[in-house]
């Protein structure tokens, strides 16, 4: 069974996922950067180019293959992923799905003045954003971690959920 982490942008599903996979002796994948690699071309260029409902679709695709392929992965999904119900669906046929729950204003502290993230240029617009999308993200999840915590301490959280069960 994979473990897939959602969550908003800046809440640690890349950095937390790289340790959790060490930790638990896991393949590591990370939706955007397959997405990245088949297109050969980065996310935000495929959103200026392409648009966001063709790179919904990419993402959607890159979902049912790794929920048709991967077997004991852990994955980390784009912030906008487990926003949309089918994702959620596919994904779930063989994963777990782990919410990182982090403050707002502790996103804004990791992400900084970062160019990199153009939703956060408005500041306030990208807080609509986190409230729009924290309900889905929590109706998608099977559990909910601090997000808050060092990367390490919260893949030591999840991975303590999983050797549990």
């Amino acid at each position: 069974m994979n473990i897939i982490l959602c969550g908003f942008m800046g809440s640690g599903k890349t950095v937390v996922g790289r340790a959790l996979a060490k930790l638990m002796g896991r393949k590591f994948m990370d939706t955007d950067e397959m997405i990245e690699s088949e297109k050969g071309i980065a996310i935000k260029a495929i959103f200026a180019v392409h648009g966001e409902d063709y790179f919904r679709q990419l993402e959607y695709e890159c979902c049912k293959k790794i929920a048709d392929c991967e077997k004991n992965c852990v994955v980390s999904t784009g912030g906008g992923a487990m926003t949309f119900q089918r994702n959620v669906d596919v994904i779930k046929r063989n994963g777990k799905v782990v919410f990182l729950d982090a403050d707002f204003d502790v996103i804004c502290d990791r992400i900084g003045n970062s160019n990199t993230r153009p939703l956060f240029r408005d500041r306030e617009k990208a807080k609509q954003l986190y409230d729009e999308r924290k309900a889905k993200y929590l109706a998608a999840a099977d559990f909910v971690v601090d997000g808050n915590m060092s990367a390490m301490k919260t893949a030591m959280q999840i991975a303590s959920f999983f050797k549990q069960s």
